[in-house]
């Protein structure tokens, strides 16, 4: 059972506007300088199972040699799987995403006329694509509000007080009830960042955060 906690203290507005003060001029995670970079619904999707368990500058470099192999879900699906493999190297479980990937292209061409579609339902229900993969691909790809949940996601919100939940799919439920809309689709790049340099999963650096006063630690035993 999940429960939600929100207090003035840890107000989310609040919160999310000083760390993305904090993280100004850092680099964006990777599937956020591919979004930046091509609004493009398919090289997002494709980014980001790219993406997963890979490092951010391993998945701008596997995207970029990949895409200049194809573009779109036609010519991928035209790609053998010995080429999608070899072009996104070393992101991690590369061949298992290259089958993926094929798939995924040309259920695209056949089902959705070489179109990604819009909706968590349609998404989730491509080879390889979870939720946290569909609702960024809402997020960064068509701007509909979506709360993408990763590890630093659900490990931070429930640090600063504003969930208590087991699982990422659990804190996506919660936080819809808990982050005010404009936040939806920021919240991931923001705090994914943050847990990557400051609130880490381990001892978090919360000498150098800029929330600390206002953070009640939920669940840290050591920091630094």
């Amino acid at each position: 059972m999940t429960s939600t906690t929100k207090t003035s203290k840890t107000d989310p507005t609040e919160i999310l506007g000083a760390i993305r003060t904090f993280l100004s001029g850092t680099a964006l995670p990777s599937v956020s300088q591919v979004a930046l970079r091509s609004p493009d619904p398919f090289r997002i999707l494709i980014s980001t199972m790219i993406s997963l368990r890979t490092r951010d500058e391993v998945t701008l470099a596997a995207t970029d040699r990949l895409f200049a192999l194809a573009q779109t879900p036609h010519t991928m699906a035209g790609l053998t799987q010995q080429q999608v493999a070899a072009a996104i190297y070393p992101a991690g479980f590369y061949r298992t995403k290259a089958h993926s990937i094929l798939a995924v292209s040309q259920i695209l061409q056949q089902q959705y006329d070489g179109s990604v579609p819009d909706t968590l339902e349609q998404l989730t229900a491509l080879p390889g694509v979870g939720r946290k993969t569909a609702n960024l691909v809402l997020g960064l790809g068509f701007a509909i509000p979506s709360i993408c949940v990763d590890t630093h996601v659900h490990r931070i919100t429930n640090r600063l007080g504003w969930i208590t939940t087991r699982t990422p799919d659990q804190s996506e439920i919660e936080l819809q009830h808990v982050l005010p809309t404009q936040w939806w689709i920021a919240v991931n790049e923001l705090l994914v960042r943050f847990g990557q340099q400051i609130c880490t999963p381990q001892s978090p650096w919360c000498s150098r955060c800029p929330v600390a006063q206002k953070c009640p630690r939920a669940g840290v035993t050591r920091e630094r």
